[in-house]
């Protein structure tokens, strides 16, 4: 069944920071595209008038590098509105139905921190807003499991789960939409990609940045909360996943939850917590803090097509390079063509890269050049092109799929609850973290995570 086209958009903290990243560019994308043809009511407490929002509208574009078109950003002016008022005010709910001017679905974005969301959504239900409308809610979703499960229930009272989109703008960025169409769309790689070829996954998300001024927001997350739970065990998904059984949204997250549901809760033993040196006097930061800055785990997917194969992953701030890529290595072969016994086989690789590059290598051998019979790596690329095209910002994406009813790249609660499940362990654990230098690779103990002859694989170390 097609979903309904929204027509009304309420932006929820219009005048905080993420609205200024993110979501104003994404309303130019989206009017640039002809997709913005109904009210858009931002709702704020900061006392400002409807031209004063549109000049922040139009600096927050300058600063993301838009080059404006004047007849683009005549319609986000005529189709946005300003709300000022409390949460917990029913006269705010009152006023956003006005400028909602008789629309029936509106999708009701949440920039606002989780704990003004039973606010809001009360608002919205006791204004009728939410019988046929649509609810976005940002990231986190919950700090455990406890407090995802708490959530969900207030949510629920009001919505159903076919009209609640969990966004996650990292399943909107155009390299890990890539993910899902390089996998199902050449079939060279499905008769591999399984237990019996692939000999372990290495997943690399680093910054080479600090908490730059967010400490006070970051001493109560910390990297497992702030990327692993949602970031890295999405991209994990994607790379486990088996094809969908149809183009329905929800065949897509049925896979993606069937991979979640398999994966086993992270040993306490198979992880690596680390705070980069000089942490503990970033502004906002406790004394004594114990919150991980970096975070490096080991667990498999007890699934028949991945059964004792190693996911790796790791996780941090104040690292050598800013990367994020996922390395698939394969099985090595028996033993080099006409090589003596003392040359070990290289192993192929595949990695796939959103950061410092958008782009997807395979790693393949060749004879090296000279009398012997030994090889080398030669890697096959991406061609240009495709790492210069930017696609679709995935804030326009996301928020474009919300406005058209497509649940497809947006978390459904069974696997917001898994991803909870499976790193538990970890965001219990308050030990004194290892300290490591910034601009390295992160604590020497994450190294006892790999086993064997294993290394971490990262292109750019």
């Amino acid at each position: 069944m097609t979903a309904r086209q929204a027509d009304g958009l309420v932006l929820f903290g219009i005048t905080g920071d993420l609205a200024r990243r993110k979501l104003f560019p994404a309303l130019y994308g989206l009017a640039k595209e002809g997709a913005l043809t109904h009210p858009v009511v931002g709702v704020g407490r900061t006392e400002i008038t409807e031209d004063e929002l549109r000049d922040r509208v139009a600096e927050a574009l300058d600063d993301a590098g838009v080059e404006v078109d004047s007849g683009v950003f005549d319609v986000i002016s005529r189709s946005l509105s300003y709300v000022q008022g409390d949460y917990r005010d029913p006269e705010t709910y009152a006023e956003i139905t006005k400028h909602l001017d008789g629309a029936h679905c509106s999708v009701a974005y949440l920039a606002v921190p989780p704990g003004a969301f039973t606010d809001v959504i009360g608002g919205l239900a006791d204004a009728g807003l939410h019988l046929e409308g649509r609810l976005v809610v940002e990231k986190p979703f919950g700090r455990d499991l406890k407090s995802a499960i708490e959530l969900n229930d207030v949510i629920s009272t009001h919505y159903p789960e076919d009209r609640v989109y969990r966004i996650d703008h990292f399943l909107g960025k155009e390299a890990v939409q890539n993910l899902l169409v390089y996998r199902f769309s050449n079939t060279i790689l499905e008769p591999v990609w399984n237990r019996h070829y692939i000999r372990g996954v290495q997943l690399t998300l680093a910054e080479d940045f600090g908490v730059e001024g967010r400490g006070s927001f970051y001493d109560t997350v910390g990297a497992m909360r702030d990327v692993v739970q949602n970031h890295i065990l999405e991209m994990v998904a994607l790379l486990a996943m088996e094809p969908p059984v149809t183009s329905e949204p929800n065949a897509l997250r049925d896979e993606r939850v069937k991979v979640l549901s398999a994966t086993k809760t992270i040993d306490p033993g198979e992880i690596v917590r680390g705070q980069y040196e000089g942490y503990l006097g970033e502004p906002g930061v406790a004394e004594g803090s114990t919150t991980e800055t970096f975070v490096a785990a080991r667990f498999e997917i007890d699934s028949w097509r991945w059964a004792g194969v190693p996911w790796i992953v790791r996780a941090g701030k104040g690292m050598a390079s800013t990367v994020t890529e996922a390395v698939i290595e394969f099985d090595r072969p028996p033993r080099m063509l006409f090589a003596g016994a003392d040359i070990v086989p290289g192993p192929n690789r595949l990695v796939f890269q959103s950061k410092p590059d958008d782009r997807i290598t395979l790693s393949m051998r060749a004879k090296q050049p000279g009398p012997e019979m030994v090889s080398r790596r030669v890697d096959l690329a991406t061609g240009a092109d495709h790492g210069t095209s930017p696609g679709i910002d995935a804030y326009q994406r996301l928020l474009g799929d919300a406005l058209r009813g497509d649940q497809s790249l947006f978390a459904r609660m069974d696997g917001v609850l898994e991803a909870w499940r499976i790193v538990q362990p970890a965001i219990e654990d308050t030990s004194a973290p290892n300290i490591y230098p910034v601009g390295s690779w992160g604590p020497g103990e994450a190294d006892t995570l790999l086993g064997g002859d294993w290394k971490w694989l990262t292109t750019r170390a």
